[in-house]
């Protein structure tokens, strides 16, 4: 597989050039080549700079993500959307399944019955069928997923490969993403990560950060 994109000559064409405008706008930053390659797409997916700034990526992980989706490893999400944005094609190439069980009718019972989120059941769910080892995990939409895989990180052993930490909103985004970062920086838990920073997020950044990553393991790695 050289090019896992699925462009007519034009989209391709079309695509190059906002790059282009993307490099020629960024200005300075610190990020490594294969780093870049991530950040670029986030910012054309959204049209936002300011991700230059947001997005914080663990040294380890671009090749950690990259050689678990070539082992094949289970894509685990928050919500379906971001199935849905992924091309099944390309997981399809290395094998990946994707895994989401946030309208599962167990997950609904007993999320009413603890007084507590479909995001966090779906992801002890998640972790009791063994999916959360070695798998890539992207959150976009629910901070609570994301604190929940936290936990089950620290405290029963969860070992996922990559976490795609990017949930959007207003309670509890910026903490969890905070969470992230000081369970690695603070507490030195290795868990390779890719995080957004604040509020900003969304399945849609999950999504071209997983594209970024599966078009990156076509090239040499």
């Amino acid at each position: 597989m050289n090019d896992m994109r699925q462009m007519t000559g034009l989209g391709r064409q079309i695509e190059n050039s906002s790059f282009d405008v993307i490099n020629n706008e960024v200005g300075p930053h610190d990020f490594t080549d294969e780093q870049w390659e991530v950040v670029r797409r986030v910012i054309h997916a959204t049209a936002d700079f300011e991700y230059k700034h947001l997005t914080h990526i663990s040294d380890d992980a671009i090749v950690e993500g990259i050689t678990a989706l070539k082992k094949g490893a289970p894509i685990v999400t928050d919500v379906q959307m971001i199935i849905a944005g992924l091309n099944n094609a390309r997981l399809e190439a290395y094998g990946s399944e994707c895994h989401c069980f946030i309208s599962d009718e167990d997950v609904i019972k007993t999320a009413k019955e603890n007084n507590s989120t479909r995001a966090i059941e779906s992801f002890k769910k998640a972790h009791s069928k063994g999916l959360l080892n070695g798998a890539v995990v992207a959150i976009g939409n629910a901070p609570t997923a994301l604190i929940e895989l936290c936990r089950l990180i620290k405290e029963e052993g969860a070992k996922p490969a990559l976490i795609v930490g990017v949930p959007v909103g207003f309670i509890s985004a910026v903490e969890s993403k905070e969470e992230v970062l000081k369970m690695v920086r603070v507490e030195k838990v290795h868990a390779p990560y890719i995080i957004t920073r604040g509020r900003k997020g969304g399945s849609t950044i999950a999504v071209s950060i997983i594209h970024a990553l599966l078009l990156l393991s076509t090239k040499g790695h």
